[in-house]
């Protein structure tokens, strides 16, 4: 007989797990994206427009559910007016997320095609590993404060292990490290900017609706911050090359705007460093086969990337145990 008090438990861990799985489909969507920006940055000869127009179509495609739904504009306007009163429940930086993912979205343009999906996704993976760790442990998530266990700490150190691993044969030549510091960086402002997008979406609203509203405000702030670097971008380096005609090339922002908003609600479950390892599960699985099927560039798939693949998710379900012990 099922008493009342297992009812939660079990809901709870099924949470959890339910959480676990909306991550790893959120890093493949971040892989299926780095492919999409990098080949489109490549094609316009500069990093920079590419991802304007993947932050900018993401943007577009909010913009117009925003008008079709009201109940999103009501979410806005709630976050909005916490701001304007002060309470400290949400401050103006923390609606600033969307400056980390216009990083993150301009480097997967800048270095894809030089070093490829995969290892510019351990490279991703290398900031994120620690940063959400971090992140988790000083409360910026809306879970509050996550203690350091053993496991989880453990589980961190696997994943950085796995990032070595991966890229041990790759990144033997000095140019090719100094350009993998770039999606390192940008791993770091991804668990921050999880994080904060996850209180913006709280403060919005406890439903769905929310989580859509924090990703309208991520990549409208996204957006103005890809705006003003393009247009030193064009006085620098000039005009790019003209735009492509290949429609899956314009597809990146349509990506960005479900991993972006299913971010925002799934870290209020799991917190940012489980959020984290689930979505480097998916995006070194992801990245790994479409390096094999669809790779960006000439370098083949190497033992040294399947083996550090496969440790990434030993690293993720190893880390995943003190939250599933204490949800059961």
């Amino acid at each position: 007989m099922t008493t009342t008090a297992t009812r939660p438990a079990r809901s709870t861990q099924q949470s959890q797990l339910v959480g676990l799985t909306a991550s790893f489909g959120i890093g493949m969507l971040v892989a299926i994206q780095s492919r999409i920006n990098g080949d489109l940055g490549k094609r316009l000869g500069d990093g920079v427009p590419a991802a304007l127009v993947s932050f900018g179509s993401g943007l577009v495609i909010l913009l117009v559910i925003a008008v079709v739904i009201p109940r999103i504009r009501t979410s806005f306007g709630n976050v909005w007016r916490t701001i304007r009163t002060s309470s400290g429940e949400l401050r103006w930086w923390q609606c600033i997320g969307g400056v980390a993912g216009a990083f993150l979205v301009a480097t997967q343009s800048i270095t894809v095609s030089v070093i490829g999906v995969a290892v510019f996704t351990v490279a991703v993976v290398a900031g994120q590993a620690v940063s959400s760790l971090v992140v988790d442990r000083l409360g910026f998530g809306p879970a509050g404060p996550q203690p350091y266990t053993p496991l989880r700490v453990f589980g961190a150190v696997l994943a950085l292990v796995a990032v070595v691993l991966a890229v041990s044969d790759r990144l033997n030549h000095p140019s090719g490290l100094l350009i993998a510091v770039l999606p390192a960086l940008a791993g770091i402002g991804t668990a921050v900017q999880q994080a904060i997008n996850g209180r913006v979406a709280r403060t919005a609203s406890t439903d769905a609706y929310g989580a859509l509203a924090a990703g309208l405000i991520n990549f409208v702030t996204g957006a103005i911050a890809l705006t003003v670097v393009f247009a030193i971008d064009l006085l620098v380096r000039g005009v790019p090359n003209s735009l492509p005609t290949e429609p899956w090339l314009y597809f990146g922002g349509a990506c960005g705007v479900i991993f972006i908003s299913s971010a925002a609600a799934v870290v209020r479950v799991v917190g940012v460093f489980l959020l984290g390892l689930g979505t480097i599960a998916g995006q070194l699985i992801a990245s790994l086969v479409i390096d094999i099927f669809v790779p960006a560039t000439d370098q083949a798939v190497t033992f040294p990337v399947v083996a550090g693949t496969l440790l990434a998710l030993v690293a993720v379900v190893v880390a995943a145990l003190p939250n599933l012990r204490r949800a059961g």
